[in-house]
């Protein structure tokens, strides 16, 4: 019997798992460049469902030109453990269906450590993209997820020098671990022109009359559990955000999770304040929008200190702290905690000096996923060394 050539063996599959609106805009260069640079390699791609709704395909998978997924685990909402589990149920099959010869997984979210564990546990070996970022502070899941999915990965690409320090700290062999630089920057610099100018986005919500002339605004988001969960602390951000607002105009863009607990905290009136803008969610190219032409943006995110600092917009960090440092050392971040008036002194600063001024990065140049795409590629080539 003739035996196949190379030319018909089935392609190596590398199965990427997306699951909440962060990881779309890493996963979609990531899987552009692997179509690109490691075409020999057939990217498949699982939505966990674990955050989704109906504007969701096209502000995000859409307007980036992310593949539709091949599977929707459609996992929804839930506690940590029983939405952790119910990713871990429902991704079992996905494997068994598609029998990847790898799984790539992004960032720290509870469906990135799911499906590593579950991967790892079938001895498929597993991809960490954005691995060895640390705060250092286990009472963020984040923290707990990120640790485990880089003990868990075969596989682990940083974003900035310092992560290789963290990963040998814990444990994990050096030749795992790749500097690649900030996927995230790469889907910035791709659509920076095709960001939604901040008078369209006025004119959509019927607010043409805002005063938000270009470098005349904050932009405002906050959504973590240390800053929305507890009615005081909620309330006192939200009387943080209303001073702001006296000191120049903001827009407010108000996560679900954040605006539920407005409603069940009674604290809506608060918003009820002049030159203080409260908007939905905005998609991708909304939010890039506003981001780049606002004055400074107070934000809890991990990906906007990111996105800010590549963008030279100063950012006021309603944290204690972040597992973005270099955002801190090199970049327009600065950690002002939850104390009003610091947040407010901070923002007095900013308005008069111009705000923080920092640099951009090492390799946050919008080639990391081609650097990815490369790396995989050889590592394939080697047989997917474990």
């Amino acid at each position: 019997m003739q035996m196949p050539t190379p030319d018909h063996r089935p392609r190596p599959r590398i199965l990427c798992v997306v699951g909440a609106r962060p990881n779309f805009m890493k996963m979609a260069p990531i899987m552009a460049a692997l179509s690109e640079y490691a075409p020999e390699l057939d990217a498949r791609l699982v939505h966990t469902g674990q955050h989704y709704d109906k504007s969701m395909n096209h502000q995000y998978f859409d307007a980036l030109g992310i593949p539709a997924p091949d599977i929707n685990l459609e996992v929804g909402s839930g506690s940590h453990a029983a939405q952790t589990a119910d990713v871990m149920r429902r991704f079992e099959p996905a494997l068994d269906e598609i029998r990847p010869s790898a799984v790539l997984v992004v960032g720290d979210i509870n469906s990135t450590l799911a499906c590593a564990l579950v991967a790892a546990k079938k001895s498929i070996p597993v991809i960490h993209v954005e691995a060895g970022l640390r705060s250092f502070d286990r009472s963020m899941p984040e923290e707990i997820n990120r640790i485990l999915t880089d003990q868990l990965s075969d596989l682990l690409f940083t974003t900035e020098r310092h992560c290789r320090d963290n990963l040998l700290r814990e444990g994990i062999a050096e030749t795992r671990i790749h500097f690649a630089g900030n996927v995230m920057i790469d889907t910035l610099h791709r659509n920076l022109q095709r960001a939604v100018p901040v008078a369209d986005i006025l004119r959509h919500a019927g607010r043409k009359d805002f005063p938000a002339d270009r470098g005349g605004f904050a932009v405002v988001t906050m959504h973590r559990p240390s800053n929305v969960d507890d009615p005081h602390i909620l309330g006192r951000l939200l009387d943080t955000i209303a001073q702001a607002a006296h000191r120049l105009p903001v827009i407010f863009t108000i996560h679900p999770r954040t605006r539920s607990m407005i409603d069940k905290f009674g604290l809506r009136r608060k918003l009820d304040v002049p030159r203080l803008l409260a908007l939905p969610p905005m998609g991708y190219l909304e939010m890039l929008g506003l981001m780049k032409d606002a004055r400074v943006v107070l934000s809890d995110s991990g990906g906007i200190q990111e996105e800010t600092t590549a963008l030279g917009v100063p950012c006021i960090t309603l944290r204690n702290n972040t597992e973005r440092p270099v955002t801190v050392d090199e970049g327009t971040n600065i950690l002002a905690g939850q104390d009003p008036e610091r947040i407010l002194a901070l923002l007095d600063e900013t308005l008069r000096t111009g705000g923080k001024v920092g640099r951009i990065p090492e390799f946050w140049d919008g080639k990391t996923s081609v650097r990815i795409a490369q790396t995989i590629r050889s590592w394939a080539g080697k047989g997917f060394p474990r």
